[in-house]
């Protein structure tokens, strides 16, 4: 299995991304001309972990983005369903947990904070991982999602589905050990929500709360929420 398609089946979306662990990170900085260490780091900042906190970094991959957290000095643990993924990033010095989103290994009020980057689009049932989420985090606990969206500004959004996403499997392919995954990958961005709609599914999923900020054009956005309190 080469790529996933936008059923996202579970099975799927893992076999692909193990097949692009290899390589993965230095693909990701290619197709992003760099940017998503600056969108790790605002993440981080919009995160607000401190010392002494538990973090949940899940579908972190090959934990690229767990270490980045970690540097706040709270507990971070990296979660993701791909073993390959996991595994490319065993140099990371960060614990690891094999774990499926929709029924994670952990119980209710485990964290203070649950994050992801760049992996809710891949999930096959956006609210219901929202709501397991929400499940392992404390009462008054936070969410932070770091995922593209859709540039407000109608110039750049035409450049961006015209151009940018066009062009992206060519731009990857010399770097990538799947190539066919990055098509699936440029057509799941294309598919996904806006921010307004996905601020409300992370509302239906049971978090209070809920705002954005757009990055990088909108082209990326941060969405952060808050468990009520019981």
């Amino acid at each position: 299995m080469s790529r996933a398609g936008l059923d996202k089946n579970p099975r799927d979306v893992a076999e692909m991304f193990d097949g692009v662990a290899k390589g993965y990170d230095r693909t990701n900085s290619v197709m992003t001309m760099g940017f998503d260490r600056r969108w790790r780091w605002l993440t981080r900042k919009v995160l607000e972990a401190s010392p002494g906190e538990r973090i949940l970094d899940l579908a972190a991959g090959t934990a690229v983005s767990t270490s980045e957290y970690a540097k706040s000095g709270a507990w971070c643990v990296a979660a993701d369903f791909s073993l390959g993924m996991l595994s490319s990033g065993r140099h990371r010095d960060v614990p690891k947990v094999a774990a499926d989103a929709f029924h994670l290994p952990f119980a209710d009020d485990s964290f203070d904070a649950v994050t992801v980057s760049f992996g809710l689009r891949n999930m096959d049932d956006t609210v219901a991982a929202l709501r397991e989420m929400c499940r392992v985090v404390r009462p008054g606990g936070r969410l932070v999602i770091c995922e593209v969206s859709q540039p407000p500004f109608r110039p750049i959004r035409w450049l961006h589905y015209n151009v940018v996403l066009r062009l992206l499997p060519r731009i990857t392919r010399p770097f990538s050990s799947n190539k066919d995954a990055y098509s699936y990958l440029a057509e799941s961005m294309r598919d996904w929500h806006d921010q307004r709609a996905l601020a409300l599914l992370i509302a239906e999923a049971g978090w209070d709360e809920v705002e954005w900020l757009n990055l990088t054009f909108g082209v990326v956005a941060l969405h952060r929420a808050v468990k009520p309190q019981r």
